[in-house]
């Protein structure tokens, strides 16, 4: 079950991404200040889960400080697909993502498969 949640986080991450730089994207103005906006927004999005949710990430938080970054970056996922004017994909990835982090918290996982501490 624990695999399962993690491929779908992992997934969702992907999506994330590509909802976030599709509402770049969307931006009513010339394409190529669409694209740059798309690219920023993206990179923006990688760097906060680089450095504070990736499994590898040299400050990665503890929970729950790492809920701040990861609804920052789910969070406009969820934005940038309403926005467009996709609100079922968007309420879809909110719901699903909230229900994935809260699989992972009551299988006693890490967002990066490894075991929580448990509280003594």
């Amino acid at each position: 079950m624990k695999a399962l949640a993690l491929t779908l986080r992992f997934l969702l991450e992907l999506v994330a991404l590509a909802a976030i730089g599709f509402g770049g994207w969307s931006i009513p103005s010339a394409a190529w200040a669409g694209a740059l906006l798309a690219i920023v927004l993206v990179a923006v999005a990688i760097a906060v889960w680089s450095r504070w949710v990736a499994p590898r990430a040299k400050h990665k938080l503890p929970d729950p400080q790492r809920l701040l970054p990861e609804w920052l970056v789910f969070g406009g996922a969820t934005v940038a697909l309403i926005a467009t004017g996709h609100w079922a994909l968007g309420v879809a990835f909110a719901v699903l993502a909230a229900v994935d982090r809260f699989a992972l918290w009551r299988l006693g996982a890490d967002t990066d498969g490894a075991s929580l501490p448990t509280a003594r």
